[in-house]
């Protein structure tokens, strides 16, 4: 009796060793696919767009954000996740750039996350009458930005617009601990977006049948 305890024990146990080194082994196979998919260069800097949109994390953004709309690439640039209280003219004066023209040509939003980075920029979009959108934020943030942005503003073209900053290493990044650390961040980061939108287009799918039945018992 005991030994064909011991039995069953020893396999549930092997299974759930042989399970955990399965879904280590996918996790892992996840993080070199997710950081395959960052960016290496701009592929496209030179198509006018009817907007751009900055998500701050740095002054690289907001410069080279700036540096495009000076180059009249859009009409007009928002800038996304600002500190509340900070205007467009001490939002210049932190970046160290004259307003030179531009200051009318921008608008900021004060979104404390991606998904809300998402929200308020598909808000000043609609606003806007707006088809087309150059994304600017840093490379590494670019594959769960683009991920909320397409959900969020399905219609609008988008045209990635990564930044490289100097202390994110892309080549060996896994070599690098800070660089490993803040991948591997925003690695799990993606996944939670991605499942919370899966979920939630699961939920709608579910809803729109429901109502769909009883609108045909009606």
């Amino acid at each position: 009796m005991m030994r064909g305890r011991e039995r069953r024990l020893r396999r549930v146990l092997v299974n759930l060793a042989v399970a955990a080194v399965a879904a280590a082994a996918l996790w892992t196979w996840g993080l070199f696919r997710f950081v395959d998919a960052i960016p290496a260069t701009v592929a496209d800097s030179t198509t006018p767009t009817d907007g751009i949109v900055v998500l701050t994390g740095g002054t690289q953004r907001l410069n080279e954000g700036l540096d495009l709309l000076s180059r009249d690439l859009a009409k007009k640039l928002f800038v996304s996740g600002v500190y509340q209280g900070v205007d467009v003219r001490a939002l210049l004066q932190a970046v160290k750039r004259r307003p030179g023209g531009l200051e009318d040509r921008i608008a900021i939003g004060n979104a404390t996350n991606t998904t809300g980075n998402a929200q308020e920029t598909t808000a000043w979009v609609a606003e806007q009458n707006y088809r087309s959108l150059r994304l600017v934020t840093g490379a590494y943030h670019m594959p769960r930005s683009l991920l909320e942005f397409r959900h969020a503003m399905p219609a609008v073209t988008l045209v990635p617009h990564p930044v490289f900053p100097g202390h994110v290493k892309h080549d060996r990044w896994w070599a690098w601990p800070g660089t490993a650390n803040l991948l591997v961040g925003e690695y799990v980061k993606y996944l939670f977006a991605w499942s919370r939108l899966q979920i939630a287009a699961m939920l709608d799918a579910v809803g729109h049948a429901a109502e769909g039945k009883a609108k045909t018992r009606a």
